[in-house]
């Protein structure tokens, strides 16, 4: 395993780590099972953005007598309510969720507090000039924090976070994908075919700029959606209409400047071993430059793009963002708990579809949309 100086924190820590996405729904042994086998591999770092009370309390249970071993990056603002997690800017629920988290935990700090999900310039100020910071803070001075991070997938807002000199770790969305985006307060622009549809070339200046602040400053990143919700890994669904392997794309993301590690939501120890391959990879294996160069070589026929020409729908349904959601599972092999409040979310849902064919005469891709509303209500459930 390569150790990596997570900043200035001072903190050593794998360069493979791991999400939390892949231990949901997991017993408490097959979490065990899979910690001692990441461990076995010198893995010592995880991120835990869910509030699901049974997997904080699993990952505790797989960490006791070795807590200080590992590094925890837990997450400040997220809440469990109505069996789902959820976002929020509530101070006392935020307090009340972490405290949880901690006693779940089995441990009195974690590591880094990751303030949750800062996409948006106005929640930046909601975050930054209101409690949300202060509490980080607070608990920062009381040593239940011990630095304070924040997550994002916007380049300016994090940018700006760095620039408060509060937060020491940014969890940032990078892959080849993503950078060549510039930035945006909507996360679903990153997932959208569409936004990959012109010529684009090289990596976004503010994407390039936030990446040199952090090094310059001494704020590391670990990363997220290193595989692009697994699009990249997929020869269909990659934007560059060529797979990438696990190693490629996270050697992409590891020679990033600033970047320490590269969180991963592996679901089974075939994929954490697939991950931890890259330790041991060839220069060869780890090139990722001849995907790249297949960057011109679209095909899109009977792939979504998204592009909505499919409007308007004679029940009102999103087409676009229906597919889109539904696409998203596909890619990680179940419904993420963030795609399916983004589904909930939507007026009117797949079911509604009443099979009158007039999308498809509008539809410049050829989907035969029908059935992929048919997909998507049996795989959401309406």
């Amino acid at each position: 395993m390569e150790y990596r100086t997570l900043g200035r924190t001072g903190i050593q820590v794998s360069a493979i780590a791991l999400g939390c996405e892949g231990f949901i729904n997991k017993s408490a042994q097959e979490v065990k099972a899979d910690f001692d086998f990441a461990i076995d591999r010198g893995i010592n770092f995880v991120d835990i953005y869910s509030s699901n009370p049974d997997l904080r309390a699993h990952i505790g249970q797989a960490l006791e007598g070795r807590r200080d071993r590992f590094v925890i990056q837990g997450h400040l603002c997220t809440v469990w309510e109505n069996d789902q997690y959820l976002r929020t800017r509530d101070p006392k629920k935020t307090i009340e969720s972490f405290d949880a988290l901690l006693k779940a935990l089995r441990t009195d700090h974690v590591d880094v507090g990751m303030i949750h999900y800062v996409d948006a310039e106005k929640d930046f100020h909601t975050v930054f000039d209101h409690e949300i910071i202060e509490i980080a803070q607070r608990l920062k001075a009381e040593g239940k924090i011990r630095h304070i991070g924040m997550s994002s997938h916007n380049p300016i807002v994090a940018s700006m976070a760095v620039k408060t000199g509060l937060i020491d770790v940014l969890l940032f969305s990078i892959n080849p994908c993503y950078d060549l985006l510039p930035p945006n307060e909507d996360v679903d622009v990153l997932f959208d075919q569409q936004s990959y549809a012109g010529a684009l070339h090289n990596v976004d200046p503010a994407r390039e700029q936030l990446y040199a602040l952090c090094e310059r400053e001494g704020v590391a990143i670990d990363v997220m959606k290193v595989f692009g919700g697994g699009d990249l890994l997929d020869q269909e669904n990659s934007p560059f209409g060529c797979a990438f392997t696990p190693v490629q794309a996270i050697d992409y993301a590891l020679t990033r400047p600033a970047v320490a590690a590269v969180m991963l939501g592996c679901k089974t120890q075939d994929e954490i071993e697939a991950a931890v391959a890259w330790c041991r990879a060839t220069p060869e294996e780890r090139d990722y430059t001849a995907v790249m160069t297949h960057l011109d070589r679209f095909s899109w026929r009977g792939h979504c793009m998204y592009c909505g020409h499919c409007a308007p729908c004679t029940s009102k349904i999103d087409i676009a963002a229906v597919n889109k959601f539904y696409n998203l599972t596909v890619a990680q092999g179940e419904i993420p708990e963030t795609v399916r409040e983004h589904y909930k979310a939507l007026e009117h849902h797949a079911s509604e579809c009443v099979a009158c064919g007039a999308c498809e005469t509008r539809c410049p891709f050829g989907v035969k949309i029908i059935e992929s509303m048919q997909r998507a209500a049996q795989r959401f459930g309406y």
